[in-house]
């Protein structure tokens, strides 16, 4: 499973010019880092947009859902640090979402990343969850590594006390990520199988993007105490 663990904590969001300098020093040199000590939390990612909205995007894989509901994680959203503090209060357009990693097939990460996201109903969720892992087949495309599908858990996503982010009637939505070599690449297999005229109407996405990968930390990088 090229994804470490089964729960994924995505956030993403956009930050003025003025303070974008300030915002990627404090990712890199402080939060990344704080993240990934956590128990429970396994690695972190981070991407910034070819084509996509919001700007910056980040991945943490941790062992299981309920470490992003544990004592460990919760006690560190509440004690942020005043650098945390003062970056997170300049989010915008920020979406914060806790899921089950349901799909991952492949082997390995790319540094180019999509993103397709999808809204499922009560109805189609089953049927489209079927539909997708015929779909997630990294095999069959050169350039592509890895494809998984997260599907979000309403309750533990959204805002916290220092995250503005909104809950929207889109918390239940899933994110199909495909990880590849090239971006040209993971844009060919979102236009086959998610916006082109072969993709299913069941499955057309709410929004699309791609990334590239500034950077990736995993639990081991992180030196002792």
């Amino acid at each position: 499973m090229p994804l470490a663990g089964k729960g994924m904590l995505l956030t993403s969001m956009n930050i003025d010019a003025e303070h974008e300098a300030d915002f990627n020093r404090w990712y890199d040199r402080e939060h990344l880092a704080e993240r990934v000590a956590i128990d429970g939390f396994l690695e972190a990612r981070r991407y910034v947009a070819h084509a996509a909205s919001p700007r910056y995007l980040c991945l943490y894989s941790t062992a299981t859902l309920d470490v992003l509901d544990s004592p460990a994680y919760r006690a560190r959203l509440a004690t942020p640090t005043n650098w945390s503090r003062q970056t997170m209060a300049r989010f915008e357009n920020m979406i914060r979402v806790v899921a089950r990693i349901t799909v991952s097939n492949g082997t390995g990460r790319g540094v180019a990343l999509g993103v397709v996201r999808l809204r499922p109903t009560q109805d189609n969720a089953g049927r489209l969850r079927d539909a997708l892992r015929e779909k997630l087949t990294p095999e069959k495309y050169d350039g592509i590594i890895s494809m998984h599908l997260l599907e979000s858990d309403a309750e533990l996503s959204g805002p916290t006390a220092e995250i503005p982010s909104v809950r929207s009637p889109g918390a239940n939505d899933w994110f199909v990520l495909i990880d590849g070599t090239r971006v040209s690449a993971v844009s060919a297999v979102i236009a086959e199988r998610f916006t082109g005229p072969a993709a299913s109407s069941s499955s057309l996405p709410v929004s699309v993007g791609t990334y590239c990968l500034m950077w990736d930390l995993a639990k081991s990088d992180i030196a002792p105490g």
